[in-house]
């Protein structure tokens, strides 16, 4: 009778596992331990470890007897899917910056791109005016579809992962240029194929922002139109509506028109009631909102964590001013008549256009942010309204000499909204945030320009002022509209939920201590209590600190053709994408 030492031996020996110097494999790359896992679904969170192998969660459970390669002790911490950015402007702090850093130590994974204007496709005359039109941040423009752009990013190497709906700007100027007038049956053909290429290409709807020049100019059947074509791909709608303000509720209806008649799901971009003249109509809106979702429509929306936007000096002055882009508009404003017109415009509310100097109902609470002149930049962070009492003019013409002056529409704050109906917003179970703002870093490049403190902080004041302090929403709520919900309405695979075969982007933070710091004052300050942060499976901030790893990929819509060859190719990192995207109900197209 052999021992059963003897016995051990010859079981262990052909597993390779009983010979000299050898270590038996691990069963996972990574395992995350002892942490509350948030899943995403909105549930109580449960104290279970999380198992990933490559770039995939594998299992969440007891894995106390599991091997792994890397350990997170996530003892004390919260461990949820990573948040996804539903309206991010990161398109050039990306370029200049791969690391996200803003967003990342903020538990962003995943940055959504094409609020109106998107980075494809471009034509020639598009190419010369973005490099032309670049500031701070500059970078060949050597792309020519979105599709282009995208693998750009990911081929020079990103830290989250990337996605991008297609701006119905962006392929109205391709098409007409700034003209203000209705595209012509064959324009609209070509703008529609623009639509349809780009959707196949991985987009993930169609993108409008109404209230700038030259998107202003398209009319509701011409939006219905591309939306028709998204919709065939899967695509959703995804708007800032054509006002916030004193139309906001024919906006809203405008919105439920086209997503009845294209037939597709539709998203309001960073929901408001802008002005204090209009503050009361949130709860009209609201209830629209909900109406239609009870009557079958998709509608839902997102929004930033704070009572300012920002954007541009061109939002306060009349769109028919600036038809034709930058150089018609400024060569119009030195023309003393128009000029004269202008002024009396800005100062009362717009009869057709959305004017946030008038909505702000001050020039003190009008805050300069970005220049392209370097004579200008001392201005950064100062209001309008002390501009103007320096220069001895009125804030309508400050506003109008600066915009000559830089040669651009000068980035701008305005303070419009209410705190009682941002917490209002928060509440609802149908809307997801985004930043509205690009990714920096409290370097470099990005100190020469003062950015929205929203780009160094929305998600982590979600989860610390309005969750913790305010108590607005549980925890587990607000992880469910940063993760399952936007991904749920992009239709993403595999992401926004810690469950087996998902994609591995998880963020580990600290409830009590996560919070933002930035300020209108001073917003060059990264967020606080998010620890590490895993995309794709590969740690990307470990202890608070990045890594330097690089590896976001494109998230592609329901629309993506690229599937079909890269199976048909059968190998390498084609086929690798192949696996990562989803396989279209329609076979991917018309």
């Amino acid at each position: 009778m052999r021992s059963p030492n003897l016995f051990l031996f010859l079981l262990l020996v052909p597993l390779g596992l009983g010979c000299a110097g050898e270590v038996p494999k691990a069963e996972y790359d990574v395992v995350i331990r002892g942490g509350s896992v948030y899943d995403g679904s909105g549930s109580t969170p449960r104290r279970v470890d999380v198992g990933i192998v490559g770039a995939t969660i594998v299992a969440v459970g007891d894995l106390s007897g599991a091997s792994a390669r890397a350990e997170i002790d996530a003892t004390g911490m919260a461990v949820a899917p990573g948040f996804i950015n539903v309206l991010s402007w990161a398109t050039d702090s990306l370029i200049e910056d791969p690391r996200s850093l803003a967003d990342i130590r903020q538990g962003v994974t995943l940055e959504v791109f094409g609020e109106g204007w998107s980075m494809g496709p471009l034509n020639e005359a598009m190419r010369t005016e973005a490099q032309e039109d670049q500031a701070d941040i500059e970078y060949t423009v050597d792309w020519t579809s979105l599709e282009d752009y995208l693998e750009r990013l990911v081929s020079a190497g990103v830290s989250p992962n990337v996605a991008s709906f297609v701006g119905a700007t962006t392929v109205r100027i391709h098409e007409l240029g700034y003209e203000d007038r209705p595209p012509t049956a064959e324009e609209l053909e070509r703008m529609k194929g623009l639509v349809e290429q780009a959707m196949q290409d991985g987009a993930l709807g169609l993108g409008t922002s109404l209230i700038y020049a030259p998107a202003f100019y398209a009319e509701t059947d011409e939006l219905i139109a591309l939306s028709r074509v998204a919709a065939e791909y899967g695509g959703r709608y995804i708007t800032h509506m054509r006002s916030e303000g004193d139309r906001l509720l024919e906006a809203v209806d405008e919105v439920l028109k086209i997503a009845r008649e294209a037939g597709i799901g539709a998203e309001i971009y960073h929901l408001k009631a802008a002005g204090e003249e209009n503050w009361a109509k949130m709860d009209a809106v609201i209830q629209r909102v909900e109406e239609a979702r009870v009557e079958g429509l998709d509608i839902t929306a997102d929004m930033y964590t704070y009572p300012a936007g920002a954007t541009g000096l061109d939002a306060a002055m009349p769109p028919w001013v600036q038809e034709g882009g930058y150089d018609a508009w400024a060569e119009r404003l030195r023309d003393p008549e128009i000029r004269a017109r202008v002024v009396g415009e800005m100062g009362r509310p717009g009869a057709d256009w959305e004017n946030l100097l008038y909505a702000a109902g001050s020039a003190d609470r009008v805050i300069l942010i970005g220049f392209k002149s370097e004579a200008l930049k001392p201005l950064t962070g100062r209001t309008l309204a002390s501009v103007a009492e320096e220069r001895g003019v009125t804030p309508e013409d400050a506003a109008i000499d600066l915009v000559i002056e830089d040669d651009s529409r000068v980035g701008t704050v305005y303070f419009l909204m209410l705190e009682e109906n941002l917490e209002k917003q928060i509440r609802l179970p149908w809307v997801s945030f985004g930043s509205d703002a690009g990714s920096p870093a409290p370097e470099g490049v990005f100190l020469r320009s003062n950015p929205h403190p929203r780009a160094y902080g929305n998600f982590a004041r979600l989860l610390g002022h309005y969750v913790r302090d305010r108590e607005v929403i549980p925890l587990q709520e607000a992880i469910r509209r940063l993760t399952s919900l936007p991904a749920e309405n992009l239709k993403l695979q595999r992401r926004g939920r810690i469950a087996p075969e998902y994609f591995a982007d998880l963020v580990v933070f600290n409830p009590a201590t996560v919070q933002d710091l930035a300020t209108f004052d001073d917003p060059h300050q990264l967020a606080v209590g998010v620890r590490d942060v895993l995309v794709n499976g590969q740690a990307v901030l470990r202890d608070g600190e990045h890594t330097g790893a690089t590896p976001g990929r494109i998230v592609r819509g329901p629309g993506w053709t690229g599937w079909i060859q890269a199976e048909r190719e059968g190998a390498g990192g084609a086929a690798d994408a192949a696996r990562d995207e989803p396989k279209p109900a329609n076979g991917g197209g018309s």
